[in-house]
């Protein structure tokens, strides 16, 4: 049938979807179609706007204060409730109350259940509102503080901070009110006056990332019941610059504390920081399946390696090792390293139950070829359930 708008015929829900895809200024754009279109984006649930999406024709490195105007239109236009809201771009340190009066609308209009702000070069700050149907909540390059007399977020289940600043105060009540809460990621905190100490007791929480840096003084899990994946990072990513024991030491800290885990994965060089402190002897990951590691393959020493043994020893029911190392294989060095590991690796095997009743898959990633050689020699010759031995170069 010619001539049937076949699109406006569709019921209104599934044209704000479709409107839901689009950016926001070509969404907007539709109401000159028809009477039927007019108001339709005013429905819009998600909000997306900022550096990437150029949704409302930001130019230049910085936003104007016109544009953040716009936007406020934009959110005071919606009819509908609005689900998820998105901003991320390069805001000057005087457009702070402009941004804080954006979230006071966000709170007025109701019903936000995601929050992203991300505010690159110059990270302004932020009084969060008291969104009571907030779910997640991903903030980055930002100074947050909590309002006088907040109460927590109860639905909140994703709190992702990322190179931000807050106190040891408002940090800690807004874990410890967010009773519902399965997912932190917490990395490159912003040194505030003094270093933050983070206590974890999350009846619900499955998941958490957490990096060790020189912004933390502290940071166990004292009870989360439900916790299956942590994820610990090194601060010190430089591998020509020796990790701190006081890091290692906060470092091997939440180790320990994590020990009812499922999966594990230490990145950016925590087997370092790990050589660099006391091992407890008869510790027991009692529950670890999945663990990945990685490490500086050049950077190898003994006590890197003890540590790593360390660890096969605590996971006796590991079925799953997934191993990464970093560095092209320096002629000058990789010979040490090679001779070092082919010592260590016929001395060690001993104790470690993994190795005679569960290891079933060895992955290593790897930019070289004779460490990893070595590495996968041992575990063909040791582990005598392996089933899968997989190189990645």
């Amino acid at each position: 049938m010619e001539g049937v708008d076949r699109i406006s015929a569709l019921p209104d829900e599934i044209k704000i979807s479709i409107l839901s895809q689009l950016d926001v200024k070509y969404a907007i754009r539709t109401s000159v179609l028809s009477h039927s279109w007019r108001h339709l984006w005013t429905h819009l649930p998600c909000l997306r706007l900022g550096y990437l999406q150029d949704q409302l024709g930001a130019v230049g490195a910085n936003v104007s204060s016109y544009w953040i105007q716009r936007v406020h239109h934009v959110v005071s236009s919606l009819r509908g409730p609005l689900v998820h809201f998105e901003l991320v771009h390069r805001f000057l340190s005087n457009q702070t109350p402009l941004i804080q009066r954006l979230l006071d609308l966000l709170l007025q209009k109701g019903g936000v259940q995601t929050l992203h702000l991300e505010f690159f070069y110059h990270p302004l700050q932020v009084h969060l509102p008291p969104f009571h149907s907030l779910k997640v909540l991903q903030l980055y390059q930002c100074h947050v503080l909590l309002p006088t007399g907040f109460q927590g977020f109860n639905s909140l289940t994703t709190l992702e901070l990322e190179q931000v600043e807050i106190s040891n105060d408002h940090l800690h009540f807004l874990i410890h009110t967010s009773n519902n809460l399965t997912t932190f990621s917490g990395t490159q905190f912003v040194r505030n006056q003094s270093p933050l100490s983070v206590n974890f007791s999350s009846p619900l929480l499955r998941y958490l990332k957490f990096e060790i840096d020189h912004s933390i003084e502290n940071v166990l899990v004292i009870s989360a019941p439900c916790l299956e994946q942590v994820e610990i990072i090194n601060y010190n990513q430089d591998r020509t610059y020796p990790s701190s024991t006081k890091l290692s030491l906060v470092a091997l800290g939440l180790l320990i504390s994590v020990a009812m885990v499922s999966s594990l994965n230490l990145r950016c060089n925590i087997l370092r920081s790990l050589s660099l402190v006391t091992l407890p002897i008869d510790f027991t990951f009692s529950r670890l399946r999945i663990l990945k590691v990685f490490f500086y393959i050049n950077y190898m020493d003994k006590r890197m390696c003890d540590a790593f043994f360390w660890l096969l020893r605590s996971m006796p029911f590991l079925e799953e090792l997934n191993l990464t190392h970093g560095d092209y294989e320096v002629s000058d060095q990789i010979n040490r390293v090679v001779i070092l590991m082919e010592e260590l690796l016929g001395k060690k095997r001993d104790g470690i139950s993994c190795l005679n009743q569960t290891l079933k898959s060895v992955i290593i990633r790897t930019v070289g070829t004779m460490a990893a050689k070595n590495l996968g020699k041992f575990f063909l010759l040791n582990a005598k359930v392996l089933k899968l031995m997989k190189f990645q170069f």
